[in-house]
């Protein structure tokens, strides 16, 4: 095995939530290094350069690592799970492949236990993170319109992307029904910002950026924690992390590019490969001292998945609308998402609401879900729902259950024999229940903005990239994993920053909070840098 030179730092994982990491600890002039699994991506290989960019979300850039089957993806078995999984291993992580929509999570998610009786508290809160939020957004770039009832004050840098022919309808729909609906926040440039042009709409973000005006870190913090110094080596797959006799992280042992086995010494370690990715690493790393997998005194590293159960409701206008002729999320609503003791559920969701899809993917769509007939009145039933459609998503709340949890695969393994991760997973019967009432709403709001054909899955739910809980964060280390700043409680030169030390999921997509989190991580190291190991 060949052992290569200390460094002071070692973040495994290059995405949301390493690369902000990196940079903020760059400055501490520290020797840092990042391994990452993936690749530096090619921006002039994204799908959005040629005409086959639909027909390739479906193939070498698919959101399940499964069917993408890259050489630098891993497998996951998800067979035990309603939700398939989607993630990507590349510098810049899941950010090259999100739709980047960039709600926060709000200050009530912090406090469930206070305020229903469920769940746990977060040992921090939203003003905790406020600042943390603000600076993210900053480095991030993101757009988005000022003033939102539904969240304290919010200053992005960017006007909001435009409403469109199909925001439009929704807002007028909204307003018909007195719901709250506001501009969407996103990752997305609407004007020149730090070197990146204005969006020109090249189609749905899902499969890259290749203009760059999506904010993903390979862009945006990436290049700035290496001209600071950091180095960051692609096309390495961390196996386990190791520790001394005074069980103490020592580094991690991964294989090279060349499918070498290296020995990576640090004098700290932070993990940062997503809410799967990190707890597969903990339990792939035992020894004599830690029999269970590392920094798994609690028996909860894997526990408390978190997966964001997410109906599509989609219906059908007279008139043509936007399509995949911009980014796909325009607005959203909190009008259900703080809990209601009318409701027959706890906590609530946001309604996310798209632009539609492009032609490829109406057919394929529409056809699986029997919208359109085999026969003469084919092409009919084609015209009038491709560029027609209006969808929501209803993003509901996943509240953290011990028994929806990761474990290693006993059979399946990748291609360096590491074990894979297996996801046993059920939504639970709370969640159901606001499922189906976000359901219904969706179907008031389609109805009200002249939609017909209205039609909803409650199987084909969409798959999240959004993996959070499975090293939870608090105070008592019989019920967490890591301290209120990230400090493994077993083991205290280990960090987590990535999803996995939610406490809960909130109703929103997670990436901002997941880098708000990151950063709070790290102005803690900085400021403890004295007394870290104590």
């Amino acid at each position: 095995m060949r052992k290569n030179e200390m460094v002071d730092v070692l973040i495994v994982g290059s995405g949301a939530s390493g690369a902000a990491v990196a940079w903020s600890l760059a400055e501490t002039k520290m020797k840092i290094l990042c391994l990452e699994q993936g690749d530096w991506m090619k921006q002039a290989e994204f799908p959005s350069t040629g005409r086959d960019w639909e027909a390739r979300r479906y193939g070498d850039f698919a959101i399940f690592p499964n069917t993408r089957a890259r050489d630098t993806d891993y497998p996951i078995n998800d067979d035990a799970s309603p939700m398939k999984i989607a993630c990507f291993n590349a510098v810049g992580g899941g950010t090259v492949m999100f739709t980047a929509h960039w709600p926060r999570m709000h200050p009530s998610d912090f406090r469930v236990r206070s305020l229903d009786g469920i769940a746990d508290d977060w040992p921090i809160d939203y003003k905790t993170l406020e600042p943390f939020f603000e600076e993210n957004d900053r480095m991030m770039g993101i757009s988005g319109l000022a003033g939102d009832p539904a969240y304290p004050p919010r200053h992005p840098p960017m006007p909001p992307l435009p409403l469109g022919k199909t925001g439009t309808r929704y807002a007028k729909a909204m307003n018909k029904l007195g719901w709250h609906w506001w501009p969407s926040d996103a990752a997305i440039a609407t004007t020149e910002y730090d070197g990146r042009a204005a969006c020109i709409n090249l189609g749905h973000c899902t499969p890259g950026c290749a203009q760059g005006a999506k904010a993903s870190t390979d862009i945006t913090y990436w290049p700035q924690a290496i001209r600071a110094g950091v180095e960051l080596r692609p096309r390495c797959r961390v196996r386990e992390i190791v520790t001394n006799a005074d069980g103490m992280a020592s580094g991690a042992i991964y294989y090279d590019a060349d499918g070498e086995e290296c020995f990576q010494p640090a004098e700290m370690v932070i993990l940062a490969a997503n809410g799967i990715g990190t707890p597969r690493l903990l339990l792939n790393s035992v020894s004599e001292r830690f029999p269970n997998g590392l920094a798994n005194s609690s028996g909860l590293v894997g526990k408390n998945l978190m997966l964001h159960p997410w109906p599509m409701i989609q219906g059908y206008v007279d008139e043509q609308v936007d399509g995949d002729r911009a980014p796909m999320l325009s607005l959203w609503s909190k009008e259900f998402y703080e809990t209601d003791p009318n409701r027959d559920f706890l906590r609530g969701y946001t309604l996310q609401f798209s632009r539609g899809t492009g032609v490829v993917n109406e057919a394929i769509t529409s056809a699986a879900a029997g919208q359109i007939p085999w026969g003469k009145a084919h092409h009919r039933a084609y015209r009038e729902r491709v560029y027609h459609r209006l969808q929501i998503g209803v993003a509901c709340d996943d509240l953290p259950e011990e028994h929806n949890r990761i474990v290693l695969d006993p059979v399946l393994k990748d291609s360096h024999g590491i074990p894979a991760a297996k996801i046993e997973y059920e939504i639970s019967e709370n969640t159901r229940r606001m499922m189906e009432h976000g359901i219904a709403r969706c179907e008031e709001i389609l109805t009200a903005a002249g939609a017909k054909h209205i039609y909803c899955s409650r199987t084909a739910l969409n798959s999240p990239g959004h993996l959070l809980g499975t090293a939870r964060m608090g105070t008592d280390p019989a019920r967490s994993v890591v301290n209120s700043w990230g400090r493994s409680h077993d083991v205290k030169n280990l960090f987590i920053v990535d999803g996995s030390v939610f406490v809960t999921g909130g109703g929103v997509n997670p990436t901002s909070t997941i880098q708000a989190v990151a950063l709070y991580i790290a102005d803690q190291i900085k400021q403890r840098l004295a007394t870290l190991f104590d």
